[in-house]
């Protein structure tokens, strides 16, 4: 059986206070964005989490990479981060998720208003397809 790491990390984006959770399972890892607005206590943070936990919305699950390895001297691990942002650019996996999750929403809102634009440009045709037929029916 895989080991299930969550993180919960609440912090200020102005204006309002925002909780990222994280969780990592059997290699995949998921992050969801939590809005709370003014400064939450932990009470409020844990009673939030017990009632409103079924009702996150994780992001599409990406691989996740293993945490745990060999001690790596300090310097080098500093020339190894600083070669990665400079190659991915600024976020934490979480960050990058939560982008993801966006540009999925993006792409779903998208389809969603040319359906609609579809659908009334239809029903607009119709009406004026009946409107004609109605306006020569007695000549």
């Amino acid at each position: 059986m895989g080991t299930v790491l969550t993180r919960l990390t609440v912090f200020f984006e102005d204006p309002f206070w925002v909780g990222v959770y994280e969780r990592e399972e059997s290699g995949r890892y998921e992050a969801c964005k939590i809005t709370f607005g003014a400064e939450p206590k932990d009470y409020e943070v844990y009673a939030f989490m017990l009632k409103n936990f079924t009702r996150l919305q994780f992001s599409p699950s990406i691989a996740a990479a293993d945490t745990f390895g060999k001690a790596v001297n300090p310097k080098r691990l500093q020339r190894e981060i600083k070669n990665t942002l400079q190659q991915s650019g600024v976020g934490t996996k979480a960050q990058q998720a939560l982008k993801l999750m966006q540009e999925q929403d993006k792409l779903e809102r998208k389809t969603r208003s040319r359906d609609q634009r579809e659908e009334e440009k239809a029903l607009r045709f119709s009406q004026k397809q009946q409107k004609r037929k109605e306006k020569h029916r007695g000549h």
